[in-house]
């Protein structure tokens, strides 16, 4: 009995210590994002360089859940990056409840941060019906045009 609750335990630290990773789609940009995959903890590193150090290996830089970034809800995360190749963070997924949201490395605050967690089967269907938007799309979008020429 004793190595079945032995084998219990030992499961569960292995499944709950599951990541996945993921580079930034950025392509001159030399990061990874990892997630935990149980509770959605995001944390991201990238390669450094050795300041004055000629001839250095270099070192790994890394930066830690801050805000929105910190472990959520248990559930089933995933990561997946867009294929936007300046864009520097990733969407955090919620497999379970189809909640996204986007993380990347804040440099002042030298940490990984996340906009909150939407649905877009949800997000924004009561304003959707007071401004008669579609639903899904609460406004204009913050992202600026892309491809386009001066």
């Amino acid at each position: 009995m004793a190595a079945f609750a032995l084998l219990c335990v030992t499961a569960s630290e292995a499944e709950a210590a599951s990541y996945e990773f993921v580079p930034a789609p950025q392509i001159d940009l030399n990061r990874v994002y990892r997630v935990d995959k149980v509770t959605g903890e995001v944390t991201s590193c990238q390669y450094g360089l050795r300041e004055g150090a000629v001839g250095s290996v270099g070192l790994t830089v890394c930066y830690g859940a801050g805000e929105g970034a910190s472990a959520q809800a248990p559930s089933e995360y995933g990561l997946v990056a867009s294929r936007h190749t300046r864009e520097a963070g990733v969407f955090r997924v919620n497999y379970r409840t189809g909640e996204m949201s986007i993380c990347y490395v804040q440099l002042q605050k030298e940490a990984v941060v996340c906009t909150a967690q939407a649905n877009p089967a949800t997000s924004g269907t009561d304003e959707a019906a007071a401004t008669g938007q579609a639903p899904g799309r609460a406004g204009p979008s913050a992202t600026p045009p892309q491809n386009t020429r001066p």
